[in-house]
């Protein structure tokens, strides 16, 4: 097992971990299959969740042609937004619901397999929106019982929701949010809760690599932050040992902290990042680079989906849904308001013009982060520096261990990043998408709400810990 003594056992803490997946086909020609694999889950009728802008690619045809020759019904659905809401996600599953689908397909990135996900939920199990949401701003209600199958079709080379039952959406005009300190926010969802439970995992995920080659510079740069900070966060999070042990082995929630078998894809997604990250941004014609990052995207996701992230992650909840008017450039145009989606859900879609992807949400507060984590478990941050091709001369492997080694560490790891994101055009700091140093409050405020992923770090953080991290993460050059 890697880092053996960092599983030790501890009092009260927990004594096995579990292993959740999906079933994985990766390759070209993966999208060919779906219609095979939908007639192989008993669907005869599906619903087919997309964006207008994979709407327009030859990939949906790819789908749709698949399963009609399959002798698939389809339904479309290509109303997904690129930040999901409380209210997208209900309007999805109406359409889900009113349909009578048996099944679903979903074609796109996380926005859109997210979105899917929620559909089927509330669908088969109708409840208020903030039932299923997790504790504390929603009830943490488990999902009742099984969901009508889900065949995931990722589009981007970031998002590992395909491997996850994880669904995320932004609150509008919420309570909690506006408790934060943000009710002046003018972003995309002024506060983003998440949905996880075993049973929102799709069925099946059909990776094919053709998908990446359509992406944009700055929506690879995006997704391929998204990966590494998925498997960086898993291999650093709080080991399994040192969480609680469930009062029933049901209960063990899919967050439940690093742990050996997801060790073994983080190192590897690290690794593979480390290698093609730059190349799958700087050149839409380096075939191997994209696919290789969406093999680490598909590796990561297994990781996180069965250990879970931490505060970089719950700090890109607040940096995204706290946005003003920044816009991140290279980014495709937000669409115009959907006629066909209904009055509230048109006026979500037109303020959201506003937008820092997920992906740079989450590399924007993590060398701030990793600064600092890296004195909890210098070894495990030092692991990942080698597998992600930190420049460690002069630290020796047995160095972690040392006096000031820890500090040394989190500093070439933390620089490391930061080349990263100036080769790739990511904005410096939070000050460059807009926020200032009377933001950190509210900032700190609303990531205190996410407990789940709090829960997760390798160490505890206060409000002072956090408010010092926003800080930091202000300007890195």
């Amino acid at each position: 097992m890697s880092c053996c003594h960092y599983f030790q056992p501890t009092d009260g803490g927990d004594t096995a971990f579990s292993v959740d997946g999906s079933a994985v086909t990766f390759g070209h020609g993966a999208l060919d299959e779906v219609g095979d694999h939908a007639r192989a889950l008993g669907l005869r009728r599906v619903a087919l969740f997309t964006d207008r802008a994979v709407g327009g690619l030859a990939h949906l045809a790819r789908v749709t042609a698949s399963l009609r020759a399959a002798g698939v019904d389809v339904g479309l659905f290509d109303e997904v937004r690129i930040e999901p809401s409380d209210r997208s996600f209900l309007h999805a599953s109406r359409f889900f619901r009113d349909g009578r689908f048996d099944g679903a397909v979903s074609l796109g990135g996380g926005s859109v397999l997210d979105t899917c996900k929620a559909a089927l939920l509330y669908a088969t199990y109708p409840a208020d929106f903030l039932a299923y949401v997790n504790k504390p701003v929603g009830g943490g209600v488990a999902v009742p019982g099984p969901l009508p199958p889900h065949i995931a079709c990722p589009t981007t080379c970031g998002t590992g929701s395909e491997c996850t039952g994880i669904a995320i959406a932004g609150l509008f005009d919420s309570t909690p949010a506006r408790a934060a300190g943000s009710s002046e926010a003018k972003g995309p969802g002024h506060l983003k809760v998440g949905i996880a439970h075993r049973s929102l995992r799709p069925s099946r995920a059909l990776i094919d690599p053709a998908c990446a080659q359509t992406l944009p510079a700055a929506v690879v740069a995006a997704s391929g932050f998204d990966v590494l900070c998925h498997a960086l966060e898993s291999y650093t999070a709080l080991p399994y040992t040192r969480r609680a042990r469930p009062e029933r082995a049901t209960l063990r929630p899919m967050s439940q902290g690093a742990n050996p078998f997801s060790d073994v894809g983080s190192l590897e997604a690290l690794r593979l990042c480390g290698r093609y990250l730059l190349r799958a941004v700087r050149d839409p014609q380096d075939h191997e680079a994209r696919e290789q990052l969406m093999y680490a995207a598909t590796l990561a996701g297994i990781a996180f989906g069965n250990a879970g992230v931490h505060v970089p992650h719950g700090m890109a909840y607040s940096i995204a849904g706290l946005v003003r008017d920044f816009r991140m450039p290279g980014y495709p145009a937000p669409d115009a308001p959907d006629h066909r989606a209904p009055a509230d859900e048109r006026a979500d879609e037109h303020a959201a013009g506003a937008l820092v992807p997920h992906g740079v949400s989450v590399i924007l507060a993590s060398p701030a982060v990793f600064r600092v984590t890296a004195a909890v478990s210098p070894e495990r941050h030092l692991a990942a520096a080698q597998a992600l091709g930190v420049d460690l001369r002069g630290v020796s492997p047995g160095a972690a261990g040392e006096a000031g080694a820890a500090g040394e560490i989190g500093a070439r790891l933390a620089a490391h990043l930061v080349s990263l994101m100036q080769a790739t055009s990511i904005p410096n700091g939070l000050g460059a998408v807009g926020y200032r140093a009377d933001d950190v409050e509210p900032l700190t405020a609303m990531t205190l709400l996410s407990t789940r992923l709090l829960q997760n770090a390798p160490c505890a953080l206060d409000r002072d810990a956090l408010a010092g991290l926003f800080r930091d993460a202000l300007a890195y050059w």
